[in-house]
């Protein structure tokens, strides 16, 4: 698992934000899969790193920004386009 952390890590960036531009050009449901699906591959790079914190502990905090600054702007989004 320990060589693939970083693939993982870049896909799911890479997924979270083309579900962030979606989001905001064509509107959330088109955004919400792409995105949801990067999130989930950050969550289990987070994990994995959580449960060996000494080693990435600069790494997980910015997971936890970048996961939580992405909720922001997917729920700002859904507020926005009722």
């Amino acid at each position: 698992m320990r060589k693939y952390l970083r693939e993982i890590e870049i896909s799911g960036v890479i997924l979270a934000a083309i579900g962030i531009i979606c989001a905001l050009v064509w509107g959330t449901p088109y955004g919400m899969w792409p995105c949801g699906l990067g999130l989930l591959l950050l969550l289990v790079i987070f994990l994995y790193k959580a449960f060996h914190w000494k080693e990435y502990e600069r790494e997980n905090k910015q997971y936890i920004m970048i996961i939580l600054l992405t909720i922001a702007i997917l729920f700002f989004q859904m507020l926005t386009k009722r």
